[in-house]
């Protein structure tokens, strides 16, 4: 790993930036070379994600590249529930750790960390209840 905290040097002070997607969840994640501190809407991550579940996906990026003590991340979510946010997160949390250090990118992908999960609601349809649940026939 010193190749990589070899490309690290040039991004101190730096602020690098990832959006990440997840349902209706919309997460834009600032991380930055500093105190490891991890906050959510102004919140701590912990705090956030209460969930045990919700918190390991957030933080899983962090753990994966080993770089939990060394960076300062800053998240602003919006929309959807919390687990789908908690996948926003995760995502642009990888996005902005391959903006940190390209060499991280392969091991990211290969991982599953940079695929947009597009798995969505599907539409309610019109003449039934909801998008597949119809309205009760009668014969008679």
């Amino acid at each position: 790993m010193s190749s990589a905290s070899n490309s690290l040097e040039g991004a101190a002070g730096k602020q690098f930036y990832g959006t990440g997607r997840r349902r209706e969840s919309i997460a834009r994640v600032y991380i930055k070379m500093g105190p490891a501190r991890f906050t959510v809407n102004g919140r701590p991550v912990d705090e956030y994600f209460r969930n045990i579940a919700w918190h390991t996906a957030a933080v899983e990026p962090l753990k994966f590249t080993q770089m939990l003590d060394q960076l300062e991340v800053k998240c602003i979510v919006k929309g959807g529930g919390v687990g789908g946010q908690s996948g926003a997160v995760r995502m642009g949390l990888s996005r902005a750790l391959s903006r940190i250090n390209p060499e991280l990118r392969p091991a990211l992908r290969k991982n599953g960390f940079l695929t947009r999960d597009s798995r969505m609601k599907e539409r309610k349809k019109y003449g039934q209840k909801g998008a597949r649940r119809r309205f009760q026939f009668s014969k008679r």
